[in-house]
């Protein structure tokens, strides 16, 4: 059954005090404006739900739900033409402390201090997101294997620089663990296992004494340009090169 024309939904029947208190909190408006007709209002308030449903309240970032979404594209892209794509999880370094000492308001400013900090340190194309707690992550499409652990280490000195006021007479420096690792190429892999690596590398940072970066880097292939052209000739099309003519679709159905 199809869904209810719009025009026939009258804007007083709907009950909408808690959307419209949702957007006030998050500084938006939910009142319909005056050149709005009722189907541009009820797209406008549908669509700016949509945001704040994929938003971290606290810090502004993209929530757990935007990050997993964000993964999953990537991962189809590296399936497609094998970019390398970093996902780093951080953590920051006895963040309990903070709460314990100096109470949980103190540790949600340190939050959302860190959370700008990071997202000031990537580019507009990159995904930052609260992960959980006092734990972010970055997914970084296009980024070589050469600059991974390079730019994991500027995150963390930048971090490490911070200085948080808590109080007048107060502030705070945190640093933070960083673990990361590289989507396999040309693979189609989950978000599980991505993420499971990563997190095997922030452990390492941990164990090892904190502020500091692990990177996983991606295994290269270890077959000549030619022998990859002589295995995987049968599967060209008009005796094309695969790598040139379409990498993507021929590693995935070997790989099948």
């Amino acid at each position: 059954m199809a869904p209810p024309s719009t025009s026939l939904i009258e804007l007083p029947d709907l009950r909408l005090d808690d959307a419209s208190a949702l957007l006030a909190h998050d500084g938006k408006s939910s009142q319909p404006q005056r050149d709005e007709s009722p189907t541009e209002y009820l797209q406008r308030v549908i669509d700016s739900l949509c945001e704040l449903s994929l938003k971290d309240p606290l810090t502004g970032l993209g929530n757990r739900r935007h990050f997993h979404a964000a993964l999953e594209r990537q991962i189809e892209t590296v399936a497609r033409s094998g970019e390398s794509v970093l996902l780093l999880m951080l953590d920051i370094d006895h963040f309990k402390n903070i709460n314990d000492t100096h109470g949980h308001l103190a540790g949600d400013h340190v939050l959302r201090v860190i959370a700008h900090c990071l997202a000031g340190c990537v580019r507009p194309v990159d995904t930052v997101a609260r992960y959980g707690g006092e734990e972010f992550a970055i997914i970084l499409p296009n980024c070589r294997p050469l600059f991974g652990l390079a730019l994991a280490e500027r995150i963390r000195r930048t971090v490490a620089g911070l200085s948080v006021p808590i109080s007048p007479l107060l502030s705070l420096q945190a640093t933070i663990s960083i673990g990361g690792a590289y989507a396999p190429e040309w693979v189609r892999s989950t978000t599980e296992l991505w993420i499971e690596r990563a997190d095997n590398q922030l452990y390492r940072a941990k164990s090892n004494g904190r502020n500091q970066a692990c990177i996983d880097q991606p295994q290269e292939l270890s077959v000549s340009a030619e022998e990859k052209g002589l295995l995987f000739s049968h599967l060209a099309v008009d005796n094309a090169n695969p790598f040139e003519s379409g990498p993507g679709n021929v590693i995935n159905r070997v790989n099948a």
